[in-house]
């Protein structure tokens, strides 16, 4: 049933050969889509660690179906966007976009599917988690619906986000929880040709082990947010929260 990873058996290594043979029709049930050409399926699901152990190129790996993938989901969702919000500008279909295309977003779907079970990845990745890793997940969901697009077309492709990512789209979009706002500060600035957003830190307060630091966000020399956290990330979040608050008004 597997002859198509007969050769990705690792000669000089204890690892189970059940370990290398991912269950590609149970997959494909849980996906909701049966491939015509399955070595797409596989290259979607090969992480660039487990390359050596087969002695293949990098170029084998999932990081070329996961850059059309991604630019498919950003088509998607996009129209998606487009269509159900007609009374949103540019800049807050572009915010929404952000959110809803995020590693942290993408990565929850990707767990929604137990897509980490049926990655192939090195017994070293494996061993320290790579299965549960958000940026691995994140990169094989976008992997799968390139591998998707170019099986199936569009049509296809556009039902798998619909199903695993849309869905859930109000909640997504609800939930600050998932929100980076640095990035979503970026993608608005950039959309609206203000340029890049430049951070400083204005001061820190406190002992070391309980600084509180306030930062500034600067948008064309101009200050359009400010922030305050027990970290610097955490500041910055808050003033680039505070920063798009202030620009859409």
């Amino acid at each position: 049933m597997f002859k198509w990873l007969a050769g990705y058996l690792p000669r000089k290594t204890e690892v189970s050969r059940r370990e290398f043979r991912p269950d590609l029709a149970k997959l494909s049930a849980i996906l909701g889509y049966r491939f015509s050409d399955k070595r797409l399926l596989i290259r979607a699901l090969k992480h660039r660690s487990f390359l050596p152990q087969v002695n293949e190129p990098r170029v084998e790996s999932n990081e070329r179906m996961e850059l059309l993938g991604d630019s498919v989901l950003g088509l998607v969702v996009t129209d998606a966007l487009f269509r159900q919000f007609p009374q949103k500008e540019e800049g807050e279909i572009t915010t929404m976009k952000s959110l809803l295309v995020s590693r942290k977003v993408l990565a929850r779907a990707a767990r929604d599917l137990n897509l980490g079970r049926f990655l192939l990845l090195s017994e070293s990745e494996d061993h320290s988690g790579g299965r549960y890793r958000p940026s691995i997940l994140a990169d094989a969901f976008e992997a799968l619906i390139g591998a998707i697009y170019l099986d199936g077309g569009l049509k296809h492709a556009r039902r798998f986000v619909e199903e695993n990512l849309l869905a859930t789209m109000d909640d997504t979009l609800a939930d600050e929880g998932h929100r980076n706002f640095k990035s979503m500060l970026l993608e608005y600035s950039q959309s609206q040709n203000m340029g890049a957003p430049f951070y400083n830190i204005r001061s820190e307060e406190g002992p070391d082990h309980n600084k509180i630091f306030t930062v500034e966000v600067k948008i064309q020399n101009q200050i359009v947010g400010s922030g305050e956290g027990n970290s610097k990330k955490r500041a910055e979040q808050q003033a680039a929260q505070h920063a798009l608050e202030q620009l859409k008004k």
